[in-house]
Parts: C-alpha cells; structure tokens; sequence
C-alpha cells in the first residue's frame, strides 16, 4: 500500500452546512483541506473550509467545478445527484464515497427498506402505496396508526404523516404530494442509533473494528439512545440506557447494515427497539424470519455523518467527523471507544418568527465545566432550526443526571427577540 504524506488531499464536499463545518474542523488537523459546493453564499462550512463554491447541489457545472479542484467527493447532504457525481468521478478520475449507488438507494425510503429486506436485516412491515385505495389495503394488513413516508426529500420529520384511520387516506397522500410507503406504527421502547464506518481494505483492526486484506474495515461506536419531539431530534443519550445485551445487538445490526453498503464514510443507522411479542403479535413477514421478533429494528439510515453522532467530538477517542475524512480519504479508521458517558443537546430555533439569529446567555452555559458548545454559523432562526448544539460529558454523573443537566443548561440560553 502507497505511503500516506502531507499535506493531504483536498476533499470536495457536496453541502457546506453544520456537517460540513464539523468535517472540516476535523479534517484541519490531518492536512487536509475541504472545498464545499452549497447554494447559500457565506454557508456555515465556508468559514473553516478552504473554499467555497456557490451553486446548487445538483447543477452540473457546480460539482464540475468541484471535481477539478478535488481530489476525492463526498457529500454532507442526500440531495446531491448521483447520476451527476458518477458521470463526474468518470470524466475526472475523482472518487466518490460513499458510492453513488450507495446514495441512490438509500434516497428513495421504498428501495432503502427492500434493500435491508432482502438482505435479512430486520426492519418494521411496510408497503408501498401509490392510491388511496392501495393505502387502505396496507392498512388493513398493517393495522392503524400508522406512518406514511414519502419516498423521497423527507428529513428531520418533513414528509412523515401518521394516519389514524383509513378515511383519512386521501387528506394523508395529498400532504405527501409525491410517491408515498407506509409503515406500521412501531410500538417501541427507544430510538437508538449506531454511527457506524466503513474503511479502506488491509488497515489493521484496533477496538470495535474488523477487517482482513481483502475486506473493507468496518467500526462502529457504542449505541446511543435518541430522544424526539415533534419528530426532531432533541437530545441523544450515549451509551443508550437499555441493556447491554440490547447495546450489542444493535452494534451487530449495524454492522449487517455496513456490509450492505457500498463506499467508504461513515453512516448514521438509526434503530428501534422493541418488547419481544409473542407470534400472535407479529406481522407474517416476522413470524416467516426468526430475527423479525428480536428487539432491534433497523428505521433509517444516513449515508453521511449524523446529528446523532455529534456527542462523538468529545465522547469518543475519534469524532464521526475525523472518522468520514479518514475513511474517504484511504486513511485508517481512528478508534471508536467511549471516552466516558455523554449527552448532546441540540438547541434548535423557537417558535417565533424568522429573524436574525443572535444567542444570548452564552457565558453562563460555557460557565458550566463539563459543557462543549458548537455554534452553526447560521445567521438566520426559525422555528426548530438547527442552530448549534452542547454536549455534556459525564464526570461522575450517571447518564440520567447528565440528561437532567442537559436539560437544565439548555435553559441557560435563548435567542433574542
């Protein structure tokens, strides 16, 4: 294998959002140097990248242009093209990882949730509906409530419905406006998440890793459990307070996932956990698969870092920022350990109008000895924007009282009026 020199390659991102931002804060370090394609002029990755190329996501002289100044693509965000970036990487000689294909399948909810069907990995009963009439007749199979998705564009809860009722198919598919699933309502006792990575093949394992000369290394971080409110995420609480049988299971359905995927980056696998039930109870896809009533349940997955895994800055030896550059960059995967218990904490914007975004109360949060803060840089709040987020690590607090405290600082700060 060639010898790794700096200073590194420059890595071309699709979307200069937070994510962005985080990527290059930790891809400084290692030298490498990040150039981001966004279509919002001074975004917030543009302050600590190289460079920024203004333009949208998918325009084709935009991720061109990205391309010749790059020598590997990635992305931040599911709303790159991947037809675009795979005619690009073979015009260019530039990598793209995760594989466009990778980012394909994972766009479209109904070909993402095959996908893990197929290959054995569990995940909640779903049909794809087309017509009110097709949306009734998965309800009967599936029962009510239940959740309707749109296949595509749906994040942080924009294009998820429940329905009640089949009387309401027709109100339901119209806010979805475009082609729709729908899932049975899954009875859980959390959300957890795995962030997990994928490497390049040959690098010796260390910690939660595996991998041979002729596989891909594979890590992943210890589960953490999520906490939502209005379908956004709020708090993400690590490791997650289920059993640790639960923990490592849900690591095992991770890893699952991980050998499906292809490219290397890191991957946001968020997860259900539920009561075993008994055959009566289950679905006759789940009684037909011996793990379809085991207490994981695979949700969503993310081909890039993800809001879950922002605790990994400080609670983990190696960020899921630092991670994504060293796995598209061909480098060794860092490690995956817990450093010790941890929470973050989004503060996202209030429910008054959109204004100039300006947070007061900082200097009594940052008074707070174990809290880290990261501020987004965007200029603009509206209501449950994601403007930045803390993390509060353990000491000697178990994760319930890190969770209370949490939640007690959160109110520390708020935006001006």
């Amino acid at each position: 294998m060639k010898t790794k020199t700096l200073p590194g390659p420059v890595v071309g991102i699709v979307g200069g959002g937070q994510l962005g931002r985080m990527l290059a804060e930790a891809a400084a370090p290692l030298g490498i140097e990040l150039v981001v394609l966004d279509p919002t002029p001074d975004c917030p990755a543009s302050p600590v990248c190289r460079d920024q190329i203004v333009g949208a996501f998918d325009d084709p002289d935009s991720v061109h242009e990205l391309a010749e100044r790059a020598d590997t693509l990635t992305f931040e965000i599911e709303l790159a093209d991947p037809d675009l970036l795979e005619r690009v990487s073979e015009k260019f000689g530039v990598e793209v990882q995760p594989s466009p294909a990778t980012l394909r399948m994972i766009q479209d909810k109904l070909v993402q949730k095959r996908a893990l069907q197929d290959a054995g990995i569990p995940v909640p009963a779903f049909r794809a509906v087309d017509s009110p009439e097709e949306l009734r007749a998965a309800l009967d199979e599936l029962g009510t409530p239940a959740m309707v998705k749109a296949r595509e564009g749906g994040y942080d809860g924009r294009g998820n419905v429940p329905i009640e009722d089949s009387d309401e198919a027709e109100k339901v598919l119209e806010e979805i406006a475009g082609r729709a699933m729908v899932e049975e309502m899954v009875d859980f006792e959390r959300e957890l998440s795995v962030i997990g990575v994928k490497g390049s093949a040959g690098h010796s394992p260390a910690g939660d890793r595996t991998s041979s000369d002729k596989e891909d290394e594979i890590a992943t971080y210890v589960a953490g459990e999520n906490v939502h409110e209005e379908e956004i995420l709020r708090e993400t609480v690590v490791p997650a307070r289920a059993s640790g049988a639960v923990r490592e299971r849900a690591q095992a359905v991770a890893r699952e996932v991980l050998d499906l995927l292809e490219g290397r980056g890191v991957y946001g696998i968020e997860l259900f956990e539920r009561e075993e039930r008994s055959p009566s109870e289950c679905s006759s896809e789940e009684r037909s698969d011996s793990r379809g009533n085991g207490k994981i349940l695979v949700n969503e997955i993310a081909p890039r870092p993800h809001n879950s895994g922002h605790w990994t800055i400080e609670g983990a030896r190696s960020s899921q920022f630092e991670q994504h550059v060293r796995a598209v960059c061909g480098l060794p995967l860092g490690s995956t350990e817990l450093r010790e218990p941890v929470v973050s904490k989004n503060i996202l914007g209030d429910e008054r109008d959109s204004r100039k975004a300006t947070l007061s109360g900082v200097d009594r949060l940052l008074a707070e000895p174990l809290v880290h803060l990261h501020w987004y840089g965007k200029r603009e709040v509206r209501p449950l924007r994601k403007m930045g987020h803390f993390t509060v690590l353990g000491g000697d607090q178990s994760v319930e009282e890190l969770l209370e405290s949490a939640r007690t600082y959160r109110r520390h700060v708020e935006f001006e009026p």
